[in-house]
This record gives structure tokens, sequence and C-alpha cells, in this order.
């Protein structure tokens, strides 16, 4: 086969491989295959670079979320739907960056952080002065970083929920 057609049938299988039109493991013998066991090292680097950007422009958007929620005086129900939008945001990255294989920790302790803040500061609107249900919000947000701790096997969400949960415990009887 001439050279031409190999650099062509290289580019399609490296294109599958990124995009996970077939999985990795057929990606990786087809291209063993065709290269004659002289993979090129283009595609990791470019997909790494790509990973690395995404992860760098969702670190950019945290500073503007926050300007926009705390240093503006916006109206309770309209940061209520911005925390809200940004945590449902949040989630979304975090989902697609797990299925992709990209460095998802970030947008995951920014939906966690979103969603303390979020439930914390309706609770705080609703039941003002009342501690119990703030309890009860905080401890049901520890349990919930106890839960993704333990199932992605992160382990700074076990140590945040444990310790979360001990310091809950003594301010409630102290």
């Amino acid at each position: 086969m001439d050279n031409n057609r190999k650099k062509i049938i290289v580019n399609e299988i490296q294109y599958w491989k990124e995009n996970r039109l077939l999985p990795e493991q057929y990606c990786n013998y087809l291209l063993a295959l065709y290269t004659e066991g002289n993979q090129p090292e283009e595609s990791t680097k470019k997909s790494k670079q790509r990973s690395s950007k995404k992860v760098q422009v969702l670190l950019l958007l945290i500073p503007i979320f926050v300007f926009l929620l705390y240093f503006t005086e916006l109206s309770f129900d309209l940061q209520i739907a911005l925390k809200g939008l940004l945590m449902l945001i949040g989630i979304f990255i975090t989902y697609y960056f797990f299925k992709k294989g990209i460095q998802f920790q970030v947008s995951l302790v920014i939906s966690a952080l979103m969603l303390l803040l979020l439930s914390v500061e309706i609770t705080t609107h609703f039941y003002p002065g009342v501690l119990m249900p703030l309890y009860l919000v905080l401890f049901g947000n520890c349990g919930l970083w106890l839960l993704t701790g333990k199932k992605l096997k992160l382990l700074y969400f076990l140590i945040s929920g444990y310790l979360g949960m001990v310091v809950l415990l003594i301010s409630f009887f102290i």
C-alpha cells in the first residue's frame, strides 16, 4: 500500500480515536497495524492540549461568576437562578469531561461548592435565625460529598465529608 493511502487511513483512525467512534483498544490496534508499530504521538499531544485548554477556560469562568454573584446588586431570585444555572452547567461539564476521559475534578468541585452555596442561601433566606434546617442542609451536603468520594474514589471529597460532619456535630452539641 502506498504511503499516501496509509496516511489517510491513519488520520481517519486518529479521528475515530479522538471522537470515540471506536473503542480505544481497537484504534490502537489499527494504528499499530497501519503504521507498522511506529504510531505517531501527535494525536495524544493534541488531545491533551485540548483537554487542558478546556479546563483553563472553565477556570477562567469562575472569577466572572463570582463577580456577577457577589459584587453586583442582583435580586435574590436572580442570584438563585444564576447559581442554579451555574451549578447545572457545572454538573453537565463534569459529566461531559468524565465521559470523555478529561480531568473532571475541577468542574466537580465547582459544582459541589455551588450546590453548597445555593442550598445554604436558600435555607437562610426561608428560615432566618433557625439553625436546625441549616444543619440538615449542611449534613446533606456532607453526605453527598461522602457518596461522591466513595463512588468516584476521590480522597478529598471523603475527607471534606467526614470533616464537615465532625465540625457540624461539634458545633451542634456546643
